[in-house]
């Protein structure tokens, strides 16, 4: 996956902007020697804000850029200027990019639709200056609030194609084939194991000018879950898809345990998935002959839950039933019911990213100290201990910073 340009997992490094201080500043003029404070507020820091767009295909943009950090806001200054709203910084990601912490890996938040945002980190507000807490009891107030501090914290992405249908199958099962014979999608098509390397997406084309999405997938094998093969690292692409697409070749010893399989490799990386609606589908079936005894006969120990289609890619047979049958598992109440009910525990369940330790190595480097540059002084908090102050608890004078008046 080194050379690949398809990216779909990458860990991030984000930092809002510190709010900018207020200021203590006296007003001086010429006829006027008690002018009193007239310093302005300090800036906003900004924000790091997750936006989705519909023109990127993969995380490939930010394996290069992996440090995003927005910019602090400005002091405040005399005649009570306010200071300059640090700009926000915005993190461009593919629709269908979920968002976990990266030490913990709890669930922080996903994109879906073009143009979507997610602020990810707020950045502090600015200080007040000293002309806020002017009363007639204290009239030349020299203190002023300074600006809240940044936050940091580092992230996950992983992007989740966004498809109707997902294809599962071990390698060699005619996944691949079946795109595109029924899409305009090439994917790479080999006689040998892993043929597929990256997951790819094609549009079939249905009746009276509609269409749907298919979702292919690097094959899995017996073991997937516990990481062997490449099918554990990209059966995160099929947790959105609202049906599952099993495919089983006709030359296969024994079709209902290779089904089986699939359905325990896939009960064992997310429980969830076996709510999703499912269709079989027997591929190769020209090696059969237009035999209708043998198929009978293969039909006797398939699951009676799902329907069961008998197609060949290939000699283009029975693809456009199999079409009816996926446009009417998709659109039943069923599935639709289904897919309500278990969209908040595929998308928004806590992860683990033990099997990432691949991609992990990439961020050798990583640390407080190449992140802050310029900032180690500074205490970053998170937004549970930053206390806001009010206007009535000005006299504790504790959180405030003094500053003597500049002399004239």
């Amino acid at each position: 996956m080194a050379e690949t340009n398809f990216i779909d997992y990458v860990k991030i490094y984000c930092r809002s902007g510190r709010g900018g201080r207020g200021s203590t500043h006296m007003h001086r003029a010429k006829y006027l020697p008690k002018g009193g404070p007239d310093g302005g507020n300090g800036g906003r820091g900004g924000h790091v804000i997750l936006r989705a767009n519909r023109n990127y295909w993969t995380l490939l943009h930010l394996r290069y850029d992996r440090h995003i950090q927005a910019e602090h806001g400005g002091n405040g200054s005399k005649n009570k200027s306010s200071g300059k709203q640090g700009a926000n910084s915005y993190i461009e990601v593919p629709c269908g990019t979920a968002v976990y912490d990266a030490e913990t890996g709890e669930y922080v938040c996903d994109v879906t639709e073009h143009e979507q945002e997610v602020i990810l980190l707020r950045g502090g507000r600015g200080g007040l200056g000293n002309f806020n807490f002017a009363t007639p009891t204290n009239k030349a107030p020299r203190y002023a609030q300074p600006g809240e501090p940044m936050q940091e914290r580092s992230f996950i992405l992983e992007l989740k194609l966004l498809a109707d249908v997902g294809l599962v199958g071990f390698p060699n099962a005619g996944k691949s084939t079946l795109v595109g014979a029924i899409s305009s999608a090439r994917p790479k098509i080999g006689n040998y194991p892993f043929t597929t390397l990256e997951p790819s997406l094609g549009i079939v084309s249905y009746r009276d000018s509609r269409s749907f999405v298919v979702a292919d997938i690097p094959g899995i094998i017996e073991g997937a879950s516990e990481g062997r093969g490449l099918g554990l690292r990209f059966l995160r692409h099929i947790e959105r898809n609202s049906l599952l697409l099993f495919m089983v070749p006709a030359d296969t010893d024994d079709i209902r345990h290779e089904y089986d399989v699939l359905l325990g490799e896939l009960a064992k990386f997310n429980p969830d998935l076996l709510d999703k609606g499912r269709v079989l589908a027997i591929t190769k079936c020209d090696l059969l002959a237009g035999d209708d005894e043998l198929k009978d006969m293969l039909r006797e120990g398939l699951p009676d839950d799902i329907p069961v289609v008998f197609i060949s890619a290939v000699a283009q047979q029975g693809l456009q039933e199999l079409k009816d049958v996926l446009w009417r598992e998709m659109n039943s109440e069923s599935n639709k019911i289904a897919a309500i009910n278990t969209q908040e525990s595929i998308i928004r369940s806590t992860k683990t990213f033990a099997y990432m330790s691949d991609i992990e190595d990439d961020d050798e480097g990583w640390g407080e100290e190449d992140a802050l540059d310029d900032d180690e002084d500074i205490e970053y908090l998170d937004d549970e201990d930053i206390e806001y102050l009010d206007d009535d608890a000005i006299e504790d004078l504790e959180d405030f910073e003094y500053e003597d008046a500049p002399k004239s």
